[in-house]
């Protein structure tokens, strides 16, 4: 017997639930909320919405319900663009699927076939794939789908700026008539109506609609870090920034947990507010916040709702929210009472796109900003403690601390005491003079065939596409938030562009500008080859 329970307003099988709890899932997205009770009802579904809006757990988690652990054949089947959105796909099918045992294999060229059909002889679940190498395994009959009763096309517009419609309808036409199908798609152009039209049985139709929001009150700014850097950096931009209170987001309660307990390991006053915290535990985290005990707030989505503190003077991103219209939700905790706020979001190269989805929404440009150096970390240090001494001397109450300060002076050196204290202040956040961290290292690309200092990129379009050097260069500055005239050596040849560009940028390019359009042609960016 199925036990269910609720994910929000949704009613999910209590091992997906878990599932879902362990993921950091508090509740459901707007794609989430109207998509998954159609399915589970067993409609054919057309859903348009964007990447980072969560419709690969819209369309995962009433298909896990559907699935069949005791049924060792394939029962459903969704295809993508790309290898890479199938192995992400995969990955978070296969987690939503984690306690009720299913078997998830992403199918994509590049990967030794031989290695695809041991797996789906042992015997699959659901199958994830590419048009062109599931075509593959139909036609060598290594792959079945007799018992697919659910069918899922995701991002539908990019397999048809890839070609791939003809391949998609091939694969349709083999697959069983009686079937549950859902399409996915960020645009609606004809060709992907006209596929709807004839594969989709009544479907329903659901949208995720961005309305236009302005915060001008809150100055927005982002830092691109390494993942591995990324504590060191907040910390820097706690030691920087001059904040009353700050909330810190993160995606999951388990994020939460260990970010709070790293910065009070490094004598920050931060506390934690999640879900699985009590009334009780709630009510005093809150209460520290309003008197300003706690300046540092560490919160999930869901459990920093209807927070409304006026001494919030900064929001940090630490993980990038999943849907883009919870930055909104984020940032709107500061800048209350008409005042000024800043918000600060911190990315790793790879979530660059989904940054460009935020900016979208917000129709506005989020700022690029360096990480502040060792030095100007230092300075304000310097500075804080200065105007904390000349406060402390201005009180009446000193005379127990002379006491004190005179007993030092008489066993220690003056000039060595003093240093002493004002390195057990440093030390309390972390700070080590004699041991300054190392700046961000640079990521490591080999040897491109590029000028010191800069990544060699092949870019695969060009004078086929009408592609010019200046024309080229300004797009990509434009796209990538970086000067235009950094973008250098830029070869164009009939089919493909080689260009450089610095090192530091290198990353976001190559994330940014994979998978684009440059004049209604599809990019794939790589790093190049040595010549």
């Amino acid at each position: 017997m199925v036990t269910n329970s609720l994910f929000g307003q949704l009613e999910v099988d209590r091992k997906i639930l878990h599932a879902l709890e362990e993921m950091g899932f508090e509740e459901p997205t707007p794609i989430q909320a109207q998509a998954v009770p159609l399915i589970a009802q067993g409609h054919d579904l057309i859903g348009q919405a964007q990447t980072g809006t969560g419709k690969t757990a819209a369309f995962g988690i009433p298909m896990v319900e559907k699935v069949e652990a005791s049924l060792n054949k394939i029962q459903a089947f969704i295809l993508t663009p790309t290898r890479e959105l199938a192995i992400q796909v995969a990955g978070e099918i296969a987690r939503i699927a984690k306690f009720k045992r299913l078997r998830v294999l992403p199918v994509y060229g590049g990967q030794p076939i031989d290695r695809q059909i041991r797996s789906l002889r042992d015997g699959v679940h659901i199958v994830i794939g590419t048009p062109g190498r599931i075509l593959d395994h139909l036609d060598r009959k290594t792959l079945r789908l007799d018992h697919v009763k659910l069918m899922v096309i995701d991002e539908a517009d990019e397999m048809l700026d890839m070609g791939f419609i003809e391949d998609i309808e091939a694969i349709l036409d083999q697959a069983p008539a009686e079937k549950q199908t859902m399409l996915f798609s960020a645009t609606m152009p004809e060709p992907i109506r006209r596929l709807a039209s004839k594969y989709l049985k009544d479907p329903q139709f659901v949208s995720v609609n961005k309305e236009t929001i302005t915060v001008p009150q809150i100055q927005q700014l982002y830092y691109e870090v390494n993942a591995a850097n990324k504590i060191e950096t907040l910390c820097r931009i706690l030691d920087y920034e001059n904040y009353d209170g700050v909330i810190i987001f993160c995606r999951t309660k388990r994020g939460v947990d260990d970010l709070a307990g790293a910065l009070q390991s490094r004598g920050y006053g931060a506390e934690g507010l999640h879900g699985d915290l009590t009334q009780v535990q709630r009510e005093k985290t809150m209460k520290g916040v309003r008197n300003g005990t706690t300046d540092i707030l560490i919160a999930t989505d869901v459990a920093a709702r209807g927070i409304d503190i006026d001494r919030i003077s900064h929001v940090i991103n630490y993980d990038i929210p999943q849907d883009p219209e919870s930055y909104v939700h984020r940032i709107g905790r500061t800048g209350r009472a008409g005042r000024e706020g800043k918000a600060i979001t911190l990315i790793v190269p790879q979530e660059y796109r989904h940054l460009r989805l935020i900016e979208k929404l917000i129709r506005s440009r989020i700022s690029r900003t360096l990480p502040p150096t060792f030095k100007e970390m230092l300075d304000f240090q310097k500075r804080a403690i200065r105007e904390n001494v000349e406060s402390s001397l201005q009180e009446e109450n000193l005379e127990p601390y002379r006491e004190i300060a005179r007993e030092l002076t008489d066993y220690f050196d003056k000039d060595d005491a003093i240093a002493a204290l004002v390195r057990y202040t440093f030390s309390l956040r972390g700070i080590e003079l004699m041991k300054e961290e190392e700046e961000k290292k640079r990521q490591d690309f080999g040897n491109t065939g590029a000028k010191p200092g800069m990544v060699r990129l092949f870019l695969t379009i060009g004078r086929q596409q009408n592609i010019r050097p200046g024309d080229l260069a300004k797009l990509i500055g434009q796209e990538v938030d970086m000067p235009a005239h950094l973008v250098r050596s830029i070869n164009i040849y009939d089919k493909f562009t080689f260009l450089e560009v610095p090192e530091e940028y290198a990353h976001r390019v190559i994330n940014t500008m994979d998978r684009s359009h440059v004049n209604g042609w599809r990019v794939a960016v790589q790093t190049a080859r040595v010549r």
